[in-house]
């Protein structure tokens, strides 16, 4: 059989909330199991040490916390809908959640992919308690239970397209969804699988069940193989896998914390009693999985035994495992089982296993076994060639193999054998180790459906990251991967843990902080690149990035090595030599353009991508190179030769800033042949270039009219008729050179607008020589087009203050990757996240080092606790208290008290348009909503998770509540559920009215239909 890994895991068992806990529980072999909540049912009233009819034996087991714990707007269930759902439909929803996290997958990413859901589930205690009130059976109430819904919830809410089903064996359910799951691996049905397994004990019929049939420990501990065995002892928990083929995993890089390298399901067929175990089945079973694993028996180390601690039970499995392992006397194979620690947690015990066996393989420790002092002697375990662990064993260097069985009651058996994961798998190498990346300092993000639930992430992020030494690239690139997804994107830039550390405990704590650092991206991201022209040049401008990110130096470096045959010197060594020489045109623009090209490919490398280009002056060339319009060489070559050509020219010429109109200036300039308008950057801001004295004419009757004027630091007139001496040269080389149509759309400055189809050919670059710069126009017309956010490339702000002129108020955020002299990876990775926190996604691997780009865990989505959902009281026996035998599902306060309590969220405050306040009424009637909890912006299906069943109620109780609007059509109405204040303006369109009635209005009818409604 192919590999399968296993690369994901979660689970909460008794005792052990998460994965990490219930490792640590296994290793100190401690105890999970304790008295029945107070929650589930009364359990002295069923309590009766003999086993009287009706009575169960023990009044303890294997319970977890929190059960009824939901965290509904997270997944976008209305109240009412949550309250109506089995908690086990919900316990896997949210470790579905944390498991596919767990293998470093963003859980979206799974939307529309064939992942299957393999789900193992045995009691549906849930329906039994809420079924049978037929008044009271709602939609919800149908949906929210069956076996098929554990699995087909998952399979809805992640938006999966594979198999989808609930497996019920009993006992073995969940590792017989292991092998399904398996199958449909390898058979190519899917590419990833979820595996499951749940159980929660609602009531005590299993355990008076196990009572009656003579299988209950009364102190509800199961003592596998042990002198003390004395029955079974219940337990619940949730756990699930991450499956995919080794292969894949492996070509993506993923960790693995297991392989199954074979799996197999019998059935006992007619034995001695339909729930009596059979040995020949079993050792058939064990045999079928060794021999589809390719293994001998004596290959394997340990096995994690079914091991209820029931003396049929131990003694036909002990039997079964002898079969093989009989001759292994200087070896015994190593024995334990899990239920000692929780208890049977009966659909989930296999799950519960093949996590324990997984773990075990990872950390290469198989821990000891509980209840391991006092081996049963009547079983002859070494006798079998089996040994009770009563310390942890270290596994050896070098593969390992372990079993695990399942075994059901009504005679389904499965087995699996695994396989430590092969050195590369377990720890891998790399991704992409050729490609540059780098950046010199680390972007940590988190993304989340609500402030609040930002807020818990961050802390319980900063509380794993302070816990324990963790590297920062691979951490901060695992949040990047990962912790995708939702609607507020929060990021933050560190270059140590300890700074991440405090800097995500500051925004928790701070409640301004995460308002400023969390965007929700109204519009899809429509990036500008800006980049600046001669003037911004500065001795060493880039070098301290060029220093700190290797991903800057690679393009800066292939920028001068594009230029070198054409400048005949290094553009790079001059730049982080800091000499004067890059004010020299000569070198000021090919280094201008160096800097440019390097600053947007790397923006680009990063998953920036530009969608409108604009350059001031020479820094169109850059921009031309990352549109597509010319090729790295063709514009190092144009470059350098204009830089050259104009050095050549004599000096005497000049530049003068003037705030002014350019309309205002042209009279100036007619009668001066050797000035000319250099640029227009905008509104009262242009630009004359030409004749010293010629300018200094036009200054002094500038001033004299009172408007101000500045003398720029320049070598020669640029964009002059002074420039007409080296046309013709100049011409020759790009004729040479050519040039194409922007693949990009592309602001020509030449034109002041957007080139349209047109091509920078040589006849372009050679009108751009003289040409006046037109970024006023340029600009407004780039503006106009509607970008987000407008990035300036180049070594210093210069083109953002002219832009902000041209747009004040709101407008594109400006990002700065470069902020001037000093500037360094800092700048650029804050420049980023700023990108990200306004909707870009970048191609995260670049902004790490080659050997940061590893798989690092992270601690698993920290859902809220705060809404719970529970049956009303606990079960109790009949001639009880009135009314508390079989209580409708609702919200409760807590997991304790007998009598739950509605959940608190009403706030104040109500719109004064009657439609409006009937559309928010049965809006909230519907979805099980309290008054503030919905409000006019909220959004019917992503806010309030509306379905058609939902929408139909809606209908139903609008055309109840209004007059004038009739028999509302559905094809009408379906396109107006966008948000509930468009659903009001569409009902006003009807012309809708709220007629006045005589019973409770406004507020009071809201609650009392709400308070109707919780409990249906």
């Amino acid at each position: 059989m192919e590999p399968v890994a296993i690369v994901g895991i979660d689970c909460r068992f008794p005792g052990a909330p998460d994965t990490g806990a219930y490792w640590d529980l296994l290793m100190r072999g401690a105890d999970g199991v304790g008295k029945v909540p107070r929650q589930r049912w009364d359990a002295t009233a069923f309590h009766s040490a003999a086993g009287g009819e009706g009575r169960c034996n023990t009044t303890e087991g294997g319970f977890i916390t929190d059960p009824d714990a939901f965290d509904d707007e997270f997944f976008t269930v209305s109240p009412r809908e949550a309250a109506a759902m089995d908690p086990q439909q919900r316990l896997l929803l949210q470790s579905a959640w944390r498991a596919v996290e767990d293998a470093g997958i963003p859980p979206r990413a799974l939307a529309a992919t064939p992942t299957g859901v393999f789900v193992g589930v045995m009691g549906n205690e849930w329906a039994h308690l809420h079924l049978t009130d037929y008044d009271r059976v709602t939609p919800h109430v149908g949906s929210g239970n069956g076996y098929c819904m554990t699995a087909n919830r998952i399979s809805y809410h992640l938006d999966l397209k594979g198999p989808s089903l609930a497996v019920d064996t009993a006992c073995s359910s969940s590792l017989v969804a292991a092998h399904l799951a398996v199958n449909a691996l390898l058979s190519g049905e899917c590419d990833h699988a979820l595996v499951g397994g749940v159980n929660v004990a609602l009531t005590p019929a299993l355990s008076i069940f196990y009572t009656q049939a003579g299988l209950s420990a009364p102190d509800g501990r199961c003592k596998p193989f042990s002198a003390d065995a004395d029955g079974i002892g219940r337990g619940e928990g949730v756990g699930v896998v991450v499956l995919r083929r080794l292969r894949d995993a492996v070509a993506d890089g993923q960790r693995v914390y297991a392989v199954i390298r074979g799996t197999a399901v019998n059935q006992d067929g007619r034995s001695n009693g339909l729930t009596a175990p059979n040995r020949w089945a079993q050792q058939d079973v064990l045999a079928a999985a060794y021999r589809r694993a390719g293994v001998k028996p004596a290959e394997v180390v340990f096995t994690e035994a079914h091991g209820t601690g029931t003396a049929l039970g131990d003694m036909m499995e002990v039997k079964a495992l002898g079969h093989h392992h009989a001759g292994r006397s200087g070896a015994p194979l190593a024995l334990g089982s899990v239920k000692g620690n929780l208890g049977h947690t009966e659909g989930a015990a296999g799950i519960a296993g093949l996590i324990k066996v997984a773990l075990a393989l990872h950390h290469r420790t198989v821990p000891a076994s509980r209840f391991a002092a006092k081996e049963s002697k009547r079983l002859r375990l070494r006798d079998h060639g089996l040994r009770l662990l009563k310390a942890p064993l270290r596994l050896p260097a070098g593969p390992a193999l372990a079993g695990l069985s399942s075994f059901g009651m009504g005679g389904t058996n499965a087995h699996a054998v695994l396989e430590s994961a092969p050195p590369h798998a377990a720890r891998p190498a790399p991704a992409d180790p050729a490609a540059p990346g780098g950046i010199g300092a680390a972007v940590f993000t988190l993304t989340a459906p609500t402030p609040d639930a930002l807020r818990r992430n961050l802390l319980a992020q900063a509380d794993a990251a302070a816990a324990r030494r963790v590297p920062l690239g691979p951490l901060a690139r695992a949040s990047n991967l990962v912790k995708s997804g939702h609607r507020h994107r929060y990021a933050a830039v560190a270059t140590s843990t300890a700074e991440l550390v405090a800097a995500l405990r500051e925004s928790a704590a701070d409640p301004e902080l995460p308002a400023r650092l969390a965007d929700r991206p109204a519009e899809p991201p429509r990036p500008a690149f800006l980049f600046t022209g001669q003037g911004s040049q500065y001795p060493r401008m880039t070098a301290a990035l060029y220093a700190q990110s290797p991903l800057y130096r690679h393009f800066l470096d292939e920028a001068d090595t594009a230029l070198l045959p054409y400048t005949g010197k290094s553009v790079r060594d001059l730049l982080l030599s800091g000499g004067d020489a890059v004010h020299s045109t000569r070198w000021t623009q090919p280094a201008l353009f160096a800097v440019g090209y390097a600053l947007g490919r790397t923006l680009d490398a990063l998953g920036v991508r530009p969608q409108l280009l604009l350059g001031h002056s020479v820094g169109e060339y850059a921009a031309a190179v990352l549109a597509g319009a010319l090729p790295l060489d063709g514009a190092a070559r144009l470059i350098a030769a204009r830089g050259a050509l104009m050095q050549e020219l004599p000096g005497g010429g000049g530049m003068l800033a003037v705030r002014a109109d350019r309309a205002a200036l042209d009279a100036r300039i007619a009668h001066e042949p050797l000035v000319g308008v250099a640029a227009v950057n905008g509104p009262a801001a242009t630009v004359l270039s030409g004749d010293l004295e010629s300018l200094r004419r036009i200054g002094d009757a500038l001033a004299a009219d009172g408007v101000a004027t500045r003398r720029l630091t320049v070598s020669h007139a640029f964009h002059s008729p002074l420039m007409r001496p080296v046309l013709d040269r100049f011409a020759r080389v790009a004729e040479e050179v050519g040039g194409g149509v922007p693949g990009t759309p592309l602001y020509s400055t030449v034109h002041g607008r957007v080139l349209d189809g047109e091509a920078m050919d040589a006849a372009y670059w050679v009108e751009h020589v003289g040409a006046t710069v037109r970024f006023g126009d340029a600009a407004a017309a780039l503006l106009a087009d509607g970008p987000t956010h407008l990035v300036e490339v180049g070594p210093r702000p210069v083109l953002s203050p002219l832009v902000r002129r041209l747009a004040p108020g709101a407008g594109p955020a400006h990002v700065l990757p470069v902020r001037g002299p000093g500037s360094a990876g800092r700048d650029l990775a804050e420049a980023l996240a700023e990108l990200y926190r306004g909707g870009v996604d970048p191609h995260w691997d670049a902004v790490y080092a080659p050997e940061e780009r590893v798989p690092h865990p992270l601690p698993a989505y920290a859902f809220s606790t705060e809404h719970r959902y529970w049956a009303g009281n606990p079960v109790r026996r009949r001639g009880g208290p009135p009314g508390a035998t079989t209580p409708g599902p609702g919200p409760c306060a807590a997991p304790e008290p007998a009598s739950a309590a509605v959940l608190p969220l009403d706030r104040r405050g109500g719109p004064a348009d009657p439609v409006e306040t009937a559309v928010l009424g049965a809006v909230r009637a519907v979805g099980g909503y309290t008054g503030a909890e919905v409000g006019p912006r909220d959004r019917l299906y992503e806010d309030l998770g509306f379905d058609s069943v939902m929408v139909m109620e809606l209908k139903n109780r609008l055309e109840s509540r209004l007059t004038g609007i009739g028999a509302v059509q559905v094809r009408d109405l379906l396109p107006r559920l966008t948000s509930v204040g468009d659903l009001v303006a569409f009902l006003h369109e009807l012309g809708a009215a709220a007629p006045a009635t005589a019973g409770p209005s406004g507020a009071t009818a809201e609650r009392a239909l709400t308070g109707e409604e919780r409990t249906a």
